[in-house]
């Protein structure tokens, strides 16, 4: 088989730590095969003409999930929405377009700046829908309120049910797993399409999809798998089953971990915390034992399938960092560190538990939109947990700043796919001692994505190394980067770089001229 034709991209700004001054970028087979400055550069098939454009490794979104972003881009989106009585609106609005045995299905509603922050019950979403079946997610993903026929799906005596409609834990997950289940094969394709090509046209080249029991269906996870790199971003699959990891590799998932539950989210008061909620009376909700954290990551680090878990709140990290202690015994902590197991969103943690991370070099799968959304000294984690708490948490900068790997995502639809606005929301962190440069939160979004899957050569622009890589155009760069920040305080923050083109591998995945 021949060669694919080769392709110069010159006249542009390359951010490349083997060149800072490059301007021009030739690809050849997927790979770079030279960078350098413009009139220097070798002869190539094609040429492509940047026009003063900025060139940087694309971006890796380490938490996504595709269908229910998808359906968010296509469907019913509740982000945004003031009150109980607009979302009931919009359910009214949605429904009437749908057949009468449809389900209805939204997601994004965020009651913690409601002036009642109280969700539609069960009765008035069977008036507003018409009677169709409903089920709408809230911004956490971590619970739901459905219509009186869902309802009906879960039973009474599982933890987290309520008569009113607005669902919690296992009864959520009962409900979320039939809910979804309606979706037909086509939908189900089309909303995963959907998402994997919005990422592509961000910039993003990579997903890491994380899926497992109460969050998606096998045929879910394998179907979205399947989608990755064809003319998309790849995909890197993260399958949350206890002691599944034989069955994650068989799966086609790189790991056995992602939506592996050690509690639940902040927002719906799940969280398992070491000190009571400030709004409940309740200190959340932890679903594993130290030990049961232990056996899934010796089984992992013995089939060399990467482990982890979701953990939010610090005694849930504490739980699940006693079971890498009780893993490490077994195997050995050299063996673990080098398997690099993932703990995603790690939310409330003190330095304790941050030498944990470091000792067993656990990965930390994290997402700054959720402190740029919810933190600070007013927001819904002050609600929960206290102004003290809420400035205390997601601390980026305390964890890289001693050497924590961190990989930087969106876990949407809970927050949009938006990779600019996440590396500006490390940045603006609302306690300034937690804030991290521009390099440091690029290189989180980017090869720490890759690194998390254990692709330690992708993620840099150097002669070589895979040609994966975004254009865009910003309005201004300084130290090879966009300027994400005003330089006065009064000012408006600068628009976020608009990608041009993304490249995976050397093939475009997305042309924003042909858009």
């Amino acid at each position: 088989m021949g060669m694919t034709p080769s392709t110069l991209y010159r006249n542009g700004r390359v951010y490349s730590p083997a060149d800072p001054r490059a301007t021009a970028v030739l690809v050849r087979d997927g790979r770079i095969a030279w960078l350098g400055e413009a009139g220097d550069e070798p002869s190539a098939d094609r040429v492509v003409d940047l026009a003063g454009s900025l060139v940087t490794p694309a971006f890796v979104d380490a938490h996504v999930h595709a269908t229910s972003t998808g359906m968010a881009l296509l469907g019913l989106d509740l982000s945004g929405v003031s009150s109980a009585a607009e979302v009931l609106r919009r359910v009214s609005e949605f429904a009437a377009g749908l057949p009468g045995d449809a389900v209805v299905i939204g997601h994004g509603w965020d009651e913690s700046g409601w002036p009642v922050r109280e969700p539609p019950s069960a009765p008035e979403l069977d008036r507003a829908a018409g009677g169709r079946r409903v089920y709408l997610s809230q911004a956490s993903v971590h619970s739901a309120v459905v219509s009186t026929a869902l309802l009906a799906v879960a039973d009474p005596s599982l933890l987290g049910w309520n008569a009113r409609g607005w669902l919690r834990q296992d009864a959520h997950h009962a409900v979320r797993e039939v809910a979804l289940g309606s979706l037909s094969v086509s939908a189900r394709r089309e909303a995963q399409t959907a998402a994997l090509r919005r990422a592509a046209s961000l910039g993003i080249a990579a997903v890491h999809e994380c899926g497992g029991p109460g969050t998606s269906s096998e045929e879910d996870f394998t179907s979205v798998l399947a989608l990755g790199g064809r003319g998309l971003p790849e995909v890197y699959g993260y399958w949350g089953e206890l002691g599944a990891a034989g069955k994650a590799r068989e799966l086609g998932a790189v790991g056995a971990g992602g939506d592996l539950y050690a509690d639940g989210a902040l927002g719906s008061q799940t969280a398992h915390l070491r000190v009571r909620y400030v709004d409940a009376d309740t200190c959340g909700h932890g679903y594993l034992t130290a030990d049961q954290v232990a056996g899934h990551l010796v089984d992992c680090t013995r089939l060399g399938v990467q482990g982890g878990f979701h953990a939010i709140g610090d005694r849930a990290i504490a739980t699940v960092l006693a079971g890498f202690g009780l893993a490490a015994a077994q195997v050995g902590v050299d063996a673990i560190r080098e398997a690099r197991h993932r703990v995603e969103h790690v939310e409330i943690v003190d330095k304790q538990l941050i030498a944990g991370l470091v000792s067993f070099g656990v990965v930390a799968s994290m997402q700054p939109a959720f402190d740029r959304l919810w933190g600070g000294e007013h927001g819904m984690y002050a609600q929960r947990l206290g102004a003290a708490r809420s400035m205390a948490a997601n601390p980026i900068g305390a964890l890289a700043g001693v050497g924590v790997s961190l990989a930087f995502g969106s876990d949407s639809p809970v927050t949009p796919l938006d990779p600019w606005g996440t590396v500006r929301a490390a940045m603006l962190h609302h306690n300034p001692v937690y804030r991290v440069g521009v390099r440091t939160a690029f290189a989180a979004h980017t090869r720490g994505g890759w690194r998390a899957v254990r692709r330690d050569e992708d993620g840099v622009l150097s002669p070589g190394a895979p040609a994966t890589f975004a254009v865009w155009d910003a309005a201004g760069v300084s130290g090879g980067l966009p300027a994400l920040l005003s330089s006065q305080a009064e000012e408006p923050e600068p628009a976020l770089p608009v990608c041009r083109r993304t490249v995976l591998r050397g093939e475009v995945i997305f042309d924003g001229e042909q858009a």
